[in-house]
């Protein structure tokens, strides 16, 4: 705790307010690439994300005028293992949009070795959000197939990072591992345990994915939701 301790420490202080908001919702999408997800299955999020993205349907939603979003992707598992994949990019245009997509599709996984760092996971996000641009609403969209086990819980996380105003959301990924592996959670197990341990926002929800050939479309429906739904509500209530 005490390196993320640092981390968060140095980036608070570079951090300066803004009166003037240039997008209306900063977004991060964060990918599982934890020792539970394989080559194949990370072949099939790693390609469905990048064409999620270009759907009609998204690419409207993302270019909603008047002001554009800021996107920033990274995969994470452990405790010390995030890579930024794409980093903040304003999308203006179709142009910008096909610019990230091809970033995704062409990036390469960091590890396949960790555990699952959850809490981790949206601690390096709130650190991220911190250099996004000023934006009038921020979210985190964390899709994966596992539940945290390693190092500090999200709950744990949200009292100690900069998570105010923030809305945490879950794509959550059931697979023949984890669905109806435990008489609590009962089939969506995934989908149960997100709801529990990871939501955070009055407006947060969980977008459930039925194995990882699933993902495609279930990133697209909470892409929709994401872009359409609370940022631009917000947006339209400003004076």
């Amino acid at each position: 705790m005490i390196r993320w301790a640092a981390v968060l420490a140095g980036a608070l202080a570079g951090t300066q307010a803004s009166p003037a908001a240039d997008c209306r919702l900063a977004l991060v999408l964060a990918m599982d690439v934890s020792s539970s997800v394989d080559a194949g299955e990370d072949a099939l999020q790693r390609a469905g994300l990048a064409r999620a993205l270009l759907a009609p349907e998204v690419a409207a939603a993302f270019l909603h005028p008047p002001q554009p979003v800021a996107l920033a992707v990274f995969e994470w598992s452990g405790r010390d293992n995030q890579k930024l994949l794409l980093d903040w990019t304003l999308i203006r245009e179709r142009a910008d949009l096909e610019q990230a997509s091809r970033a995704l599709a062409g990036s390469t996984r960091s590890t396949d070795q960790f555990p699952t760092a959850l809490g981790h996971a949206v601690g390096y996000a709130a650190i991220l959000l911190q250099s996004a641009p000023p934006c009038i609403a921020q979210t985190i969209d964390v899709s994966g197939d596992g539940r945290n086990n390693e190092g500090f819980t999200p709950r744990q996380a949200y009292a100690h990072f900069p998570f105010d105003g923030v809305t945490v959301n879950g794509l959550a990924i059931e697979t023949a591992g984890n669905s109806g592996a435990s008489e609590t959670f009962g089939d969506a197990v995934m989908a149960e345990y997100y709801r529990e341990h990871l939501l955070l926002g009055p407006n947060a929800f969980v977008q459930e994915a039925g194995g990882f050939a699933d993902f495609e479309r279930a990133m697209r429906r909470k892409l929709l939701r994401e872009l359409g739904g609370a940022a631009l509500s917000r947006m339209e209530q400003r004076p």
